[in-house]
């Protein structure tokens, strides 16, 4: 697949490693390929969103999702799950329970966000939950190392972040912990006494070389990630 005719545009942050910020939210999507296996972190809003995510990492990679991290429970990155079938998924109970009990909820809070209410229905009726799932992990793909781990409370109780380091780099996918394209979405779920020390941890797990990969926007250095912390510590 030549690069025109993907359906998103990806950004190359390793040799194994890219992201594309999908239009809808503005929310990241990762991938981690290496060894015919490939990673993805967060699935979208729809099942064509998903569709067309799934098609762009075969002409990426050559290979098709095996494994899918779901950051967190919110809309924008676990509606699209469905469409990745026999996938190794590594995610928090939480996320589990709301896919299982919360669907309604999740469809409604994505159609308020402004997703196609016909679309939304369809991604939740389609919605499977993991069959058996993980909040942590270390693997490896091919030369890539891979650690999912839960760095603390904050934008939810249960966010989950993935290190990937190779030869030369290390990129943390930092799911809605770290946000650049706005303020840091802060709701009912979110710990705000809690929040800016699991930054520390994240900075802790990823070192000031880093390229850190928010939920949305562009991607930032640990410098960012440390006045976002800041920030945080004063609301």
């Amino acid at each position: 697949m030549r690069t025109e005719e993907r359906n998103f545009r990806w950004e190359q942050l390793a040799p194994e490693v890219f992201r594309c910020r999908l239009p809808f939210c503005d929310v990241t999507v990762g991938v981690v390929h290496g060894g015919g296996e490939v990673l993805l972190v967060d699935t979208g809003t729809t099942l064509p969103e998903a569709r067309a995510i799934a098609a762009d990492v075969v002409g990426l990679t050559g290979h098709r999702v095996s494994r899918v991290l779901l950051t967190h429970n919110h809309f924008d990155h676990v509606l699209g799950h469905s469409v990745f079938t026999g996938v190794r998924t590594y995610c928090s109970p939480e996320v589990v329970a709301t896919m299982v009990g919360q669907g309604r909820h999740l469809g409604a809070d994505a159609i308020r966000h402004g997703a196609d209410a016909d679309e939304v229905g369809r991604a939740v009726a389609a919605l499977t939950p993991p069959m058996d799932s993980t909040a942590s992990a270390r693997f490896s793909l091919g030369e890539v190392q891979v650690t999912i781990s839960h760095p603390g409370r904050g934008h939810t109780g249960h966010d989950l972040i993935a290190v990937v380091t190779g030869a030369e780099y290390t990129v943390v996918f930092c799911g809605d912990l770290v946000e650049e394209s706005g303020d840091p979405s802060i709701d009912d779920q979110s710990d705000l006494a809690a929040w800016p020390a699991t930054l520390g941890r994240v900075l802790a797990a990823g070192g000031d070389s880093a390229t850190y990969v928010p939920g949305h926007g562009a991607v930032v250095d640990a410098e960012f990630v440390r006045r976002q912390a800041e920030w945080l510590g004063r609301r």
